[in-house]
């Protein structure tokens, strides 16, 4: 049950509002930072693999 907030009603739930748009942000952002990484590692240790000559998978 949500409790009665009065005239700060607007105030309250637009700033949970927000932080639940900028904590969502957050964590996309990161994911897509994850997938970058990911893929510039997987990048970096293929050609370290062919340069010496093994391919590990």
């Amino acid at each position: 049950m949500m409790p009665d907030l009065g005239k700060y009603a607007f105030a309250v739930l637009a700033s949970y509002g927000a932080t639940i748009v900028l904590i969502g942000a957050l964590v996309a952002l990161s994911f897509r930072q994850r997938a970058r990484v990911k893929k510039t590692l997987d990048e970096v240790e293929a050609r370290a693999a062919a340069q010496t000559g093994k391919n590990d998978g």
